[in-house]
């Protein structure tokens, strides 16, 4: 699948092949034409403003335009998970004379042509690998100090739901196959009770558990949520059953992915177990810094403490976030 004629020759990486851009997810596809506007006009398109971590992501942007109005003007374009319409929105932008696009693409599996290295276009992304490792270390870290309160059934096992965020998404995936791999590579036995697609989405999370914890009861043991979305969504409707309100003997650990505020005010108050940080300042700001660059024509890292990774690829840091 191509995007239309006009955009293969700007949503390319940096001098790397395909092949190292495709599924991964949270990545903004940093492309400069030519500097027209003053302020320069940037295009922020986003895959879906529902997600909690990428509307901090727009609010962060938002602020930056506040505090340098003579240096950048952001538009947002929200394609609603619909890679359609965020094809029609870039090819729009493309042809209004857009200084600079952002770009977050919908379908993370999306083949992008690397035909023009010549073009001034990088990519900021994640690594949903290493965001499943952190989230199954706080795992991991639960387990060992605590064993006797998580292990209800003394079975030596960890019996687990799991949150995912898409179906044949390859973050998703990533987040689900490590978080797990790390626990068993720590010497814990695991055991899927369950597996719920949810879309990112936290009434869809909520609803879920609220059913298989009817089903389940007793064995659950954690909720591992591939976002905290939906982890905030499994703590409602464990709240909902007298669960995870504080008291330690009626709490199931629910780990999540991206430290959004709600998420760490309960695990401020013990009402959630954990989250991996992944700062959407931080990313906002790596793309404010560097996608100027670009539109001026400066090295794109100049003046900047990121790098490259051995991928051509700038990657924003994660740390766990817990009590």
């Amino acid at each position: 699948m191509k995007l239309v004629k006009r955009i293969t020759l700007i949503i390319i990486t940096f001098m790397i092949i395909t092949t190292l851009i495709c599924n991964i997810e949270n990545n903004f596809y940093i492309s400069s034409i030519s500097a027209i506007a003053n302020p320069p006009k940037v295009g922020v398109l986003l895959f879906n403003l529902n997600d909690p971590y990428i509307s901090i992501i727009k609010q962060s942007l938002e602020n930056i335009e506040k505090e340098n109005p003579t240096k950048v003007r952001f538009s947002f374009y929200d394609a609603k998970d619909n890679q359609s319409t965020q094809n029609t929105d870039i090819d729009t932008l493309v042809n209004n004379n857009i200084d600079l696009l952002l770009v977050n693409l919908v379908d993370t599996e999306l083949p992008i042509d690397v035909n023009n290295p010549s073009k001034k276009v990088l990519v900021i992304a994640t690594d949903s690998k290493t965001l499943g490792v952190i989230q199954g270390k706080i795992l991991v870290d639960l387990w060992n100090n605590n064993k006797k309160g998580i292990d209800k059934n003394n079975d030596n096992v960890l019996q687990y739901i799991m949150l995912q965020g898409k179906a044949n998404n390859q973050a998703a995936i990533n987040r689900t196959i490590y978080s797990i791999s790390t626990l068993n590579d720590n010497g814990i036995q695991t055991e899927e009770l369950a597996s719920k697609i949810c879309n990112w989405d936290r009434d869809c999370a909520k609803n879920a558990i609220s059913s298989l914890f009817l089903k389940y009861n007793s064995k659950i043991e954690a909720i591992i949520a591939n976002n905290d979305a939906m982890a905030i969504g499994a703590i409602e409707a464990l709240q909902a059953y007298g669960y995870n309100k504080g008291d330690k003997t009626k709490t199931i650990p629910v780990v999540g992915i991206d430290a959004i505020a709600e998420a760490r005010d309960l695990i401020s108050k013990g009402f959630m177990a954990g989250t991996v940080i992944q700062d959407p300042n931080e990313f906002a700001n790596a793309l404010y810094s560097i996608g100027l660059n670009l539109v001026y024509n400066r090295e794109p890292l100049e003046g900047t403490d990121y790098k490259f990774d051995k991928e051509g690829m700038i990657r924003i840091p994660y740390y766990e976030y817990t009590p």
